[in-house]
C-alpha cells in the first residue's frame, strides 16, 4: 500500500494525458501504451514516498518507460498488430481528415523503424529532450542517440517519402 496515496493518484491524474501519449507514441499501439504506462505506473508506486521526496517521480516514469520500451523487443519475437489511432481531441483543429492522414501517415512512418529509432525520434523531437538528456533517458551513450537518430531520419527518408511532402504542405498552410 503507497503511504502517501492521495500525492500519487494526483500525479497520476495531472500527468496521465501527456504520459499516455508518450506511451502510444512509443508503442504505436493504444492497448500497448495502456500496458507500457501501467507497468511503469506500478514500478512507479513501489517507489513513491523515495521519489517524491527527492521530486522525481516524472523522470523516473519516464525513464521507466523508455527502457521498458527498448527492452520490449528483446522479449518479444514479433511486433503486436496494428490498432486504428485515437482521434484527437477534435475541438482544437479546424481540418480533422487532414490530421488524420498527417497522423496516419506518420504512424505508418514509425511502424518501419525498430523500437530503439522510434523511441530515440520521439525523445529528441516529440519530447524535445537534448541528445544528453535523451541518452541517460535511454541509458546509453550520445553517440548511440546520434548515430540512432541519424540512422532513423534517414531510414524514414527512404521508406516513407511522404512524410516529407506533408511537411511541405503544412509548411505552405
Amino acid at each position: 500500500m503507497l503511504d502517501d496515496d492521495d500525492g500519487f493518484r494526483e500525479f497520476v491524474r495531472a500527468r496521465l494525458g501527456p504520459l499516455s501519449r508518450v506511451a502510444y507514441l512509443l508503442t504505436g499501439d493504444h492497448h500497448g501504451a495502456e500496458d507500457l504506462l501501467q507497468s511503469a505506473l506500478i514500478k512507479l508506486a513501489g517507489r513513491w514516498k523515495r521519489l517524491a521526496a527527492e521530486g522525481y517521480p516524472e523522470a523516473y516514469l519516464r525513464k521507466v518507460l523508455y527502457h521498458e520500451h527498448v527492452s520490449a523487443w528483446r522479449s518479444r519475437a514479433r511486433r503486436p498488430e496494428v490498432s486504428i489511432l485515437p482521434l484527437a481531441d477534435r475541438a482544437a483543429h479546424t481540418d480533422e481528415a487532414a490530421d488524420v492522414v498527417r497522423r496516419l501517415v506518420l504512424r505508418q512512418a514509425l511502424d518501419k523503424l525498430t523500437r530503439k529509432q522510434r523511441a530515440v525520434l520521439v525523445l529528441r523531437f516529440f519530447e524535445d529532450l537534448s541528445e544528453a538528456d535523451t541518452a541517460q533517458a535511454l541509458g546509453c551513450s550520445v553517440g548511440t542517440v546520434k548515430s540512432q537518430t541519424s540512422y532513423a531520419l534517414g531510414r524514414l527518408r527512404v521508406v516513407a517519402p511522404e512524410l516529407a511532402q506533408l511537411m511541405e504542405e503544412k509548411a505552405l498552410r
